[in-house]
Order: structure tokens, then C-alpha cells, then sequence
């Protein structure tokens, strides 16, 4: 059928015969009408009221004259070409549309091969597809833990070190060292709040390697790999997307389910987002993995993200084939971007907006908990202490994490320490860096004379001397990636005093298997219910029965995890 001709004076859609006479008649009655006249475009509301737009509908709800003709409409028009007028009015829109590209655009042949067509080729490859998937997110994480570490390392020197002076300093000045005040400033806020801050160059690597394979347009392919294996477990390849969200934050994760339009393949990717470990969880994997595992903690870090989605997968596959089963498969359709350069500002906006939500929230929920934990550990319980000067271990937070422990000695960290950081980890991830600081900083802090501290020149002068150092041994970093070393390494840095205490923590809870306990620490912390802000969006997007199905269920089967990695563990070694 040859093409109809195209006005180029007008854009407007022009319809079959039959059709514009309806549209000319509602429009006129439209016009007619005053408010209607002058609130709307009457051909467009014309064509939206023969395509029965229920909110236009409800919106028309007082015009019911016009609604009655409109119904008319819809009849003889439905009667004259026995289908539906929404159907073709689509139908001759998108024919217009054809028509106006096939004369306006020129087309490559169709045979010849792009650029992007023949990367594709290989990282959408049916059997290296998913190998170089792997190997991409093994490199994210081993340049995010080995490229971040000097600037972790260098934050931390400025948190403990100039900045604990300076506040220390000024109490003294004011009469108050000593003081409740400087106790809550030191122990509470600081250790608290900046315990968790010097992960921040953590997250800004991570964020950066993830908006580099977003902004390439590589995502697109990764949701297009994992088709067949999303398949396995009774999913379409889409719902990985909204688990690749899950690796920012839980929260959006959830909220992206809703680009799935069966409601079953909602329901089931919302159950399994969780699971992909989001940025809060990365700074406790990257502690302990440096503590414990500090030959290869990139290695451990990568595992616990692979350990993550197997489990997904493993939950997926038995529940797609019992309370979730799949009625009929909804085939994947999605545009592959072509491959771009990322633009240094779209990244760098990527960067700033989720790194400074993580630094809100450390001025917000974790500053709030910080304090609220310095003072449950400032209230004495038993033994003879007053408010402020009183053991940790005679606190109010160690007496309730009391009650918690026992069940976690199988899984080789049962003090009141461990449990504790995991029972504030439900208000957020972070928190749980942020408890375990501040505990450790309770019970081993001896504070030094005011003497002896450094002035404020030397304070400044040690910031600026440690960040070139830092600045160094990150570009130092970038070599020893791919396994080249260009320098000697004889100097290594020496673990901080949190570190040190949490390694002798673990060693003695677990009669000297703290390596195997802080794994199983880590699997516990990958596995149990996300945070509360999680979980208000889960309830709010599955409803309550899933909901709570998803908490109860996640942290019974982390514990149960826990425990095979840790008993399972001693089995081995003996």
C-alpha cells in the first residue's frame, strides 16, 4: 500500500474518515463548552475520551452529557471496524510514525556490523557472557578495596588524631575534660559518626566503577547475560535490574520492582533484593576482611557480593517452584544503548549525590544512634559505677545485648560486643562499624595528657603531609591490581587500635578461631533483614505478609548460614 503523503505544514495525526467525524463532533461539543473550552485542547481531549482514559473519565465525571456521547462514539465506532477505538487510534499513530521515519531517515545496511555490535558479540557471548560479568565485578571490588585503602587509612589518622585533639583541646580550655561532655563528644560522636565517615573514599570508588559500567551502557548487557541464569530461578533477565540497584541501596531496589509488570516477578525480585549486598554493607566487609584476611581482603570482599547472589538464586529456584510458582514466562524486550564514553560529569554527579546520602545519613540516623549508644553504655546497671563512669560491661546496652548473645556462641561470636553492633545493624548497616568503635573505644580508651597533645600547627601540618602520603599509595595501588609491583612494599601500614581490638575480640570469643568467626560475622551481616528504612519500603511495595515473611525468613536462615560456616569450618580444620 503506497504511503499516504505527508504535510509537512502540519504535525497534527490525521485519522480514517469514520474516526475524524467522531473527533470533529466531540471537539464541537467540547468548545461549546466554556470551562472545557478554555481548560482543554479539544481535539486532544476528544481523542482521549474516544480512547476511554479512565482518568479523564473520572476527571469528566460532572459532564455526563459529554460522556454520553463519547460512549456513542466508542459504539459506532467499535461497530463499524469490529474492533476496539483505543486499538486504532494506536495503530494509525504508530503508522503515521512509520511512515514519517521511512521517508526522513537513512539507514546502514543491515548487514554490516557496527562497532558495538561485534563488542557485543563477545561480552553478550552465550558462554563468556557471563564469565566476563564475574571477572568485571571482581575488578569493582578489588579496586575498590585496595585503591580506597590509603585514603581510609589517612581519614582514620585525621579522626583519631588531629580532630579528637582539637575537640579535646577546647574542653580543656573550657574546664570540661574529663566531663560527661567530653565523653559523649569523644566516645559517642566521634568514634560513632567518624567510625563510620572513614569509609566514605570506600563507596566513592564503588560508586565511581559502578556509574562507569552504567554510563558505558555495559548494565544493559549485564541484565541481558543473566537472562538465562534469572530464568533458572523463574524470572525474566529484567529483574535483575532492580537487584543491580540492590547493590547502592536496598531501598530504590525495591522501589525499581515496580518496571516488572507481573506481579508474581515483583513479589519474588523484591524477596531476593535484599541479598545483593547494598554500600552500607561494603564498609564492614572491607574491616573485617582487612583484619582477618589482610593478604587478599579484595578477594573476600568480592566473595561475600558472589556469596549474595548465589543465595538468591538458591532461595529463587525453591521459591519459584513452591509458594511463587511460575504461571507463564514474560519474554525479555529491552533497547541495548549503544556503548558511549561516560562523560566526567555524569559520573561525577552519580559520585556526589549517592556518597553525600551516605554522609546525610551519618549526620542524621547514625549521629542520633551514636549518642543514643553512648548513653545506654554511660547507665549502669550492675556493679558499683555512676552515670558516665561506669564499666561497659556493667551497661545498660551490654545487659540487654546479654540477653541476645547466647544464641550467637554456636556461630563463634557469641559476646555481648558482636550482638550488639548486629542489634543496632537493623537501624542501619553502618551502625554496626559505628557500635563496634564505639564499644572498643569504651573499654580500651586511656586518655592521654593535654601536654602532650600536638599543637594546632602540627595537627595541620600531619593532615596535609598524610594525604600526600595517602595520595601516593593510592596511585602506588593502581599496578599492584593487575599484579605488578612497581615499588617495595617493605613498610606496611600498622592496623589501628580498633583494629586490633576487634581481632583479639574474635580470637578470644571463639578460642582462636577468630578468622572463622569473623566469616561467619560477615555471612550473618550479608544475610539478615536489610534496615528499617528497607524495610518500610518492602512492606510498602510486597504489603505486610511478605514483609514480614522476608525478616523472619532472612534472619533465620543467616543464622543458620552463620552457623554452617563457622561449626563446618572447625570440622575441617580438624
Amino acid at each position: 500500500m503506497a504511503s499516504p503523503p505527508l504535510k509537512s505544514a502540519s504535525p497534527i495525526v490525521t485519522y480514517d474518515a469514520s474516526l475524524e467525524t467522531e473527533i470533529a463532533q466531540l471537539s464541537t461539543i467540547i468548545q461549546q463548552n466554556t470551562t472545557l473550552g478554555k481548560t482543554y485542547n479539544s481535539r486532544w481531549l476528544a481523542i482521549q475520551l474516544l480512547e476511554a482514559d479512565p482518568s479523564i473519565i473520572t476527571e469528566l465525571h460532572q459532564h455526563a452529557d459529554l460522556l454520553q456521547q463519547a460512549e456513542a462514539s466508542r459504539a459506532r465506532i467499535t461497530a463499524h471496524y469490529q474492533e476496539e477505538p483505543d486499538i486504532l487510534l494506536a495503530e494509525q499513530r504508530y503508522n503515521f510514525v512509520h511512515h514519517l521515519t521511512h521517508r526522513v531517515l537513512t539507514r546502514p545496511d543491515a548487514n554490516q556490523l557496527t562497532w558495538s555490535d561485534k563488542v557485543d558479540q563477545i561480552v553478550t557471548h552465550r558462554y563468556w557472557g557471563l564469565p566476563i560479568f564475574l571477572g568485571l565485578m571482581w575488578l569493582v571490588f578489588k579496586m575498590t578495596s585496595d585503591l580506597s585503602a590509603p585514603m581510609v587509612d589517612w581519614i582514620d589518622g585525621i579522626v583519631t588524631g588531629p580532630i579528637t585533639n582539637r575537640v579535646m583541646v577546647i574542653l580543656a580550655m573550657l574546664g570540661l575534660n574529663g566531663s560527661w561532655l567530653e565523653a559523649i563528644l569523644v566516645e559517642g560522636v566521634i568514634a560513632g559518626v567518624g567510625g563510620v565517615l572513614v569509609f566514605v573514599p570506600v563507596l566513592m570508588f564503588l560508586y565511581l566503577s559502578l556509574a562507569l559500567l552504567e554510563d558505558s551502557g555495559y548494565m544493559a548487557r549485564a541484565a541481558l547475560v543473566m537472562e538465562r541464569p534469572m530464568r533458572l530461578i523463574g524470572l525474566p533477565g529484567k529483574s535483575f535490574l532492580p537487584m543491580v540497584v540492590g547493590f547502592g541501596c536496598t531501598v530504590p531496589a525495591y522501589y525499581a520492582t515496580r518496571i516488572l509488570e507481573n506481579k508474581r516477578d515483583r513479589i519474588l525480585t523484591g524477596l531476593l533484593a535484599p541479598f545483593m549486598s547494598c554500600g552500607a554493607r561494603l564498609p564492614v566487609y572491607l574491616l573485617f576482611a582487612t583484619i582477618f584476611f589482610p593478604e587478599n581482603p579484595g578477594l573476600i570482599v568480592f566473595g561475600m557480593y558472589l556469596l549474595g547472589i548465589v543465595v538468591a538464586i538458591g532461595l529463587g529456584f525453591g521459591l519459584s517452584r513452591t509458594l511463587l510458582a511460575e504461571s507463564e514466562q514474560s519474554p525479555l524486550i529491552m533497547e541495548l544503548p549503544p556503548y558511549r564514553l561516560p562523560t566526567p560529569r555524569n559520573i561525577w554527579m552519580q559520585i556526589k549525590n549517592r556518597t553525600w546520602a551516605f554522609i546525610r545519613k551519618a549526620w542524621t540516623v547514625i549521629l542520633s544512634m551514636s549518642i543514643l549508644m553512648w548513653l545506654l553504655m554511660a547507665i549502669p546497671v550492675t556493679g558499683n559505677g555512676s552515670f558516665a563512669d561506669t564499666d561497659i560491661e556493667n551497661s545498660a546496652f551490654a545487659t540487654i545485648a546479654n540477653t541476645v548473645a547466647p544464641a550467637f556462641a554456636p556461630l563463634g561470636f557469641g559476646s555481648w560486643e558482636a550482638t550488639g553492633s548486629l542489634i543496632t545493624g537493623f537501624i542501619a548497616k553502618e551502625i554496626i562499624i559505628s557500635t563496634q568503635a564505639q564499644t572498643f573505644v569504651a573499654e580500651a580508651n586511656e586518655p592521654t595528657e593535654i601536654a602532650e597533645r600536638p599543637t594546632m600547627l602540627e595537627d595541620f601540618s600531619e593532615i596535609i603531609t598524610s594525604f600526600g602520603v595517602a595520595v601516593f599509595d593510592t596511585l602506588k595501588s593502581i599496578p599492584l591490581i593487575i599484579g605488578i609491583n612497581l615499588l617495595d612494599d617493605a613498610d606496611e601500614a600498622e592496623p589501628s587500635s580498633l583494629m586490633t581490638a576487634i581481632r583479639e575480640h574474635f580470637d578470644e570469643v571463639s578460642d582462636g578461631h577468630g578468622s572463622l568467626a569473623a566469616l561467619a560475622f560477615l555471612v550473618f551481616v550479608l544475610i539478615y533483614a536489610p534496615c528499617m528504612v528497607a524495610i518500610a519500603a518492602e512492606r510498602q511495595e510486597l504489603g505486610s505478609h511478605w514483609m514480614w515473611f522476608s525478616l523472619i525468613g532472612q534472619t533465620g536462615l543467616a543464622w543458620l548460614l552463620g552457623l554452617l560456616v563457622f561449626q563446618g569450618g572447625l570440622l575441617f580444620l580438624e
